[in-house]
């Protein structure tokens, strides 16, 4: 397999690590091993004190599966399998999927691996654009033009990473009708699920509405457990779950055994969990809200519907690259250029879930008082 280099990835090693305000990681601020663990049900709390660090099921812990098929009303605790992350899981399911002379369509901006793991199987891809000016709504009409006969898989990233954009619901069934009328899978990556700023604006999962539906998850963004490394995937084929198992043999294997019962902790009390992360975000969403306000010479910005990051077009003198990387050597303060996606223009994404957002930002207001009055 060859297979270009991760720019957001090697954008990341060079920074995450240095930078003391990350304005645009896409996680939620961690939990504590002691906050989490206080969580703990008495079948969970038995398990972490009586854990055995041996290797684990390759489909992962049977408690954990059911916990997760809890989030997919519909599917059962065998239609779901863990992974190690959601990258693991994104590209065993692509990798299945896909190959030489196949076609897949994909969302974007979006994140890499949605559309280079594709290429690298051989398979052909058309990139599926949103567009500020539409408020990054996908348009059913490119979509159905993009499919071709040998469509195999339409990729879709919902809620979007790195715009934080969501269809609405008929816009939503009629991307699934799209496909079901031409056989094509639909793998949705739908890792920011669950942090809709209105519950009502939460969509069915692709492994609900669709046979052919295959939905990613992770609890790395909405339960705030990125160090974890639990992502899976749900659908109720059969074959391909099998087929995406097999293929994970050739890559984590199986999960940590800590890992899995944490995440079980979680999931159990998720909706404390997730109660906390949407507290988190409807408060730095106001403050962006703010300073978006009061910043409209340097900034366009076009609201997050959900999720954790946004993608704020940069108005102000120079390049997105020139201001992203003054900004982090006089502020510390670190955010993504849109250059990253290979995408157009002078976008970057701007990450809200950790809670040293207000002084993140109030450096970067900093930052912009000193740029020359127009």
């Amino acid at each position: 397999m060859r297979i270009p280099e991760f720019k957001l990835e090697r954008y990341f090693a060079k920074w995450e690590f240095h930078a003391p305000y990350l304005l645009c990681s896409s996680d939620l601020e961690g939990w504590r091993m002691g906050d989490l663990l206080a969580l703990a049900d008495d079948d969970a709390r038995e398990r972490w004190e009586r854990l055995g660090l041996g290797y684990t099921e390759s489909t992962g812990l049977p408690a954990l599966r059911e916990a997760l098929a809890g989030l997919y009303p519909g599917v059962a605790a065998d239609q779901v399998l863990t992974f190690a992350g959601a990258q693991d899981a994104l590209f065993a399911a692509l990798n299945v999927l896909l190959g030489p002379g196949d076609h897949a369509v994909v969302t974007w901006p979006g994140y890499q691996s949605l559309y280079e793991v594709a290429r690298a199987t051989g398979a052909d891809v058309t990139l599926l654009r949103l567009r500020e000016e539409d408020g990054w709504k996908v348009d059913l009409a490119e979509v159905e033009r993009a499919l071709r006969p040998e469509t195999k898989a339409l990729v879709v990233n919902f809620p979007h990473n790195p715009t934080g954009a969501l269809p609405d619901a008929d816009t939503w069934r009629g991307l699934f009708a799209l496909a079901e009328a031409r056989g094509v899978y639909v793998l949705s990556d739908e890792v920011y699920r669950l942090l809709e700023y209105d519950p009502r604006d939460t969509l069915p999962s692709a492994a609900e509405l669709s046979p052919r539906g295959v939905s990613v998850g992770v609890m790395s963004k909405a339960f705030g457990l990125a160090g974890l490394r639990v992502g899976w995937l749900a659908t109720r084929d059969a074959g391909l779950l099998a087929r995406c198992a097999a293929f994970k043999d050739y890559t984590s294997l199986c999960n940590a055994a800590p890992s899995e019962v944490l995440a079980l902790i979680a999931l159990r009390a998720r909706e404390r969990v997730l109660a906390r992360s949407q507290a988190l975000l409807a408060d730095n969403l106001t403050r962006l809200d703010d300073f978006f306000a009061r910043r409209g010479e340097l900034f366009s910005w076009v609201r997050p519907r959900a999720g954790s990051v946004a993608f704020p077009r940069w108005k102000g003198p120079g390049p997105v690259e020139a201001f992203c990387q003054s900004l982090v050597e006089r502020e510390g303060v670190l955010l993504l250029p849109g250059g990253v996606y290979d995408f157009p223009g002078e976008h970057f994404r701007l990450g809200f879930g950790r809670t040293n957002l207000p002084e993140a930002l109030a450096r970067l207001e900093r930052f912009c008082d000193t740029l020359p009055q127009r």
